[in-house]
């Protein structure tokens, strides 16, 4: 219905974009030879070794124990961003999430509270909506405020914490929205990547008329299905080719750190002490769990700690100081970005941690 049109997709589609952004392997590259391919041949010979291995046993059951908890929020992520890919038009993205104004940026998160994917699903989608248009600090405050205030964490959250979860959903947006501003400001002063892929829209440009006019226009056919199913799919792969790989390297870590760490070393350190507080978020920078999976190791400390910074930090920090998204974000956004998104969302986290635990 929402069908691009082929000239704006043949000039602007995904895998083009993707060579722009310097994400995308390039045509002459043989398969065997891409990152993703490498990557999966790293994490085949892992499992295999820990198969024949006893003592390295332990890593093929946290790793499939990781797989089984991601592995739907994955999936759900990549089929939503081929569908943003295929039917969203790149004017759309472009004329609410590529401008400079804070309102923008109130859109970006709004958006992302209305998203049903976890840290990791929603990799693929902030992916795609930069792709799509969207400015790097929307971008940002899309991704940081979708894991933790989405509408199904959120109930999840306060099935855990009670009352108290409000302040962890509150604290999610506060920090997206800051730091959203914070890189608008930057950006002005070309203190970070511009995007490439965002499209000027004509003064007065409706969405709700041009939807319209598609669906009037949309030959509705048994050809035209199965066009775009393969739209959505070829959409839904090259996604994955620029995401997954970056999934497993996360995987992986936290696989080994989940099977050789134990539970308890990590509870030890973690009281509400400012040290506790930078470690809680350093082991959250190395636990690669998705949102659903992060909240009850985040009320497992609380529990046995009392210290509800310490669980806040522990959940922003999976986010905020997250390899994976840390690389995607360097990678497609810019590594000017990547680094201040950093710098400053991370103090942010620390501060209302510290406030968390000196006032609840």
């Amino acid at each position: 219905m929402l069908k691009e049109p082929e000239s704006s997709r043949s000039s602007g589609g995904l895998m083009e974009q993707e060579k722009r952004c310097g994400c995308g392997h390039g045509a002459a590259r043989p398969w065997y030879k891409t990152g993703l391919v490498r990557i999966l041949g790293l994490v085949l010979f892992l499992l295999v070794a820990s198969r024949a291995f006893s003592f390295f046993r332990p890593f093929y059951d946290s790793f499939i124990g990781y797989t089984r908890i991601i592995f739907l929020p994955v999936l759900i992520g990549l089929l939503l961003g081929g569908v943003i890919d295929h039917y969203i038009p790149r004017e759309y993205i472009s004329k609410h999430l590529s401008g400079s104004r804070k309102r923008t940026i109130l859109y970006s998160v709004g958006l992302g509270f209305l998203m049903s994917a976890c840290s990791h699903g929603i990799l693929a989608l902030s992916m795609e909506i930069h792709k799509k248009g969207a400015s790097g600090p929307a971008t940002v405050s899309f991704l940081l405020a979708s894991p933790w205030a989405n509408l199904p964490v959120t109930i999840l959250l306060f099935g855990f914490f009670g009352a108290k979860a409000l302040f962890i959903v509150l604290g999610a947006l506060f920090v997206a929205l800051m730091t959203g501003w914070v890189l608008q400001w930057l950006s002005r002063r070309n203190l970070i990547e511009q995007n490439p892929n965002s499209v000027p829209t004509e003064e007065g440009f409706s969405i709700r008329k041009d939807v319209a006019r598609r669906f009037r226009e949309h030959r509705f056919s048994w050809k035209g299905f199965r066009e775009d199913l393969g739209g959505v799919v070829g959409g839904s792969v090259a996604l994955a080719d620029m995401v997954l790989g970056w999934i497993l390297i996360g995987m992986v870590m936290a696989g080994l750190a989940g099977a050789f760490v134990p539970a308890h070393v990590f509870h030890h350190y973690l009281g509400p002490t400012f040290l506790g507080l930078l470690i809680t978020m350093a082991a959250a920078t190395v636990l690669e769990v998705c949102s659903e999976g992060t909240s009850p190791l985040a009320f497992e400390i609380y529990r046995q700690t009392g210290a509800f910074g310490n669980a806040f930090a522990f959940l922003m920090g999976g986010v905020v100081t997250d390899v994976t998204e840390i690389g995607l974000v360097w990678k497609n956004l810019g590594p000017r970005t990547a680094g201040w998104m950093v710098a400053i969302s991370l103090p942010q986290v620390i501060l209302l941690g510290w406030i968390f635990n000196h006032t609840m």
